[in-house]
């Protein structure tokens, strides 16, 4: 990343206000408040999100209930803001995000069960619990069928009951999506551990093998040696064992997994639980450095500086290092703040891009959307933003975030039966009429707080706590020493995406 040389207190949790409500908020909830209410009250908005974001959550809409898969999501009716065209597949880092929910379901939290049942939250670990059962059957399955991908997960077809690589990942594998899975999973590990129910605890167990193999593999799989990992890992045949002798691995073109964002996590995993020499794991990190350095805001050196990239904070307990906390809010100083400059109604993020309405498809996928200053890429786009941006800003202050995901859903056809939709363009003249996990439940995510607390228990337990921080903090200390901007406030929005274009999803009026 170049990361960031430019961080408010964090809001205690509060639920009891929010249960107090006795009907459900309206669809188009977010015209009922303003910018001020929903700074001075953002548990009570964050009630009414919850709600509506948990409408996501219904099979063939966001995951399959029959094998327990997610989807990556499904396209919306243009004029009625119904579900239309499913998306029949998905990915290794939609599944952790699944997972992170549940994981907060199994451990109590009123949150996890606002999103997952609203109408019944006692319910909600139980729903998780039942989930999950299903979903280790098939990850399970899926491993017998394709023993060459040594427990990792390719992008793969979600419809049917045995869920297969997709036609473009026959035989590779990615290693950045399978990191963001396997802290999930051992977040979910560590929740349902510490859970009253036996059934509860037998499923952490049961979890716990599958993440117990994937350690036994992933040195075959993914290293290279010279503390290269590979970023796409091309297989010799998906049929094949691990060790069978006809069997080979080797990265694809070659590309390596050294980013210090959320790649950063698969080098964890390897750190933590590959049998690699104590050697080989120093050269993990040597092999890294040279992408992580400082810049100004020239604040900098993200790929893109897409709120996608700091996904790791949600996953590993980052912010108890102090360095990488003050680093992280000086990025949202600049996310926020950036849009004030440039008067941009909303936040960036890699995103789908709008829908074509005459032929009811997506226009395409947009990588490039950051910051340009504080990017080591400099090509970007900027005519769409999206919600999902504002979720590494809740990280640090939930009311400043809250602010930014409702100014960029006020725009025409931003919420819909299943709550917010994927992204708007600035000029408020089309949207993407789609709900995918990345663009809602990162925002979901980030409210429960992410599964950082649940892992800092994991790794006390297992007794690696200790050289995560130490890791973390040598290798941000290395380079960031002194940072300037900390008496700079995050910026709240000034601008509105206009409105006088398009009429809102007729399922979803005010």
């Amino acid at each position: 990343m170049r990361a960031a040389s430019l961080c408010l207190l964090w809001p205690g949790l509060v639920y009891g206000l929010a249960t107090g409500t006795s009907s459900p908020p309206s669809c188009r909830f977010a015209l009922d408040w303003t910018q001020d209410k929903v700074v001075r009250n953002a548990d009570q908005f964050e009630w009414d999100l919850l709600y509506w974001e948990g409408k996501f959550h219904q099979n063939n809409v966001s995951y399959n209930s029959g094998n327990g898969m997610s989807y990556d999501g499904t396209q919306l009716d243009w004029v009625t803001g119904e579900r239309t065209k499913k998306h029949p597949f998905s990915a290794a880092s939609k599944e952790a995000l699944q997972i992170m929910v549940y994981a907060h379901a199994i451990s109590g939290s009123a949150k996890a069960a606002r999103f997952l049942s609203p109408e019944a939250p006692q319910k909600a670990t139980q729903i998780a619990a039942s989930i999950m059962r299903t979903k280790l059957k098939t990850y399970l399955r899926f491993n017998e069928t394709y023993p060459g991908f040594g427990g990792f997960l390719p992008w793969m077809t979600t419809s049917s009951q045995d869920v297969e690589p997709t036609w473009d990942w026959v035989n590779r594998v990615p290693g950045l999506d399978n990191g963001e899975l396997l802290w999930a999973v051992y977040g979910f590990i560590s929740a349902a551990e510490k859970s009253y129910d036996s059934s509860n605890r037998a499923l952490a167990s049961a979890w716990q093998k599958w993440f117990d193999y994937a350690k036994t593999t992933v040195d075959k799989v993914f290293y290279q040696g010279e503390g290269h990992v590979c970023a796409v890992t091309k297989i010799g045949n998906q049929s094949l064992a691990v060790n069978d002798l006809k069997q080979s691995y080797q990265c694809e073109n070659p590309n390596y997994l050294d980013d210090p964002y959320e790649g950063e996590l698969f080098t964890f995993f390897i750190q933590f639980f590959s049998s690699i020499s104590k050697n080989e794991k120093a050269k993990l990190w040597e092999a890294k450095r040279a992408k992580l350095v400082s810049v100004e805001y020239n604040l900098g050196g993200w790929f893109w500086f897409s709120a996608h990239e700091p996904w790791k904070v949600l996953e590993l307990p980052y912010y108890d290092v102090d360095i990488i906390r003050r680093l992280h809010k000086n990025a949202e100083r600049v996310r926020t703040c950036n849009s004030i400059v440039t008067k941009t109604p909303g936040l960036f993020a890699s995103v789908n891009n709008s829908t074509d309405p005459n032929t009811d498809e997506i226009i395409g996928y947009i990588s490039p959307a950051g910051i340009v200053s504080v990017a080591s890429q400099k090509e970007q786009e900027h005519d769409v933003i999206t919600p999902y941006g504002a979720w590494p800003t809740i990280m640090m202050d939930k009311s400043v975030g809250l602010a930014w995901w409702w100014n960029m859903v006020q725009g025409k056809k931003m919420q819909n039966p299943y709550g917010s939709t994927e992204s708007t363009r600035v000029d408020g003249k089309l949207v993407s009429a789609l709900v995918t996990w990345d663009s809602k439940v990162t925002t979901v995510v980030s409210l429960l707080g992410g599964v950082g607390d649940l892992v800092r228990t994991k790794l006390k337990a297992d007794g690696i706590y200790n050289d995560f921080i130490t890791i973390a903090n040598r290798e941000y200390s290395r380079v960031f020493k002194q940072l300037k901007g900390e008496q700079i406030q995050l910026c709240l929005p000034k601008q509105r995406v206009p409105t006088t274009t398009l009429e809102d999803f007729s399922l979803c009026g005010k």
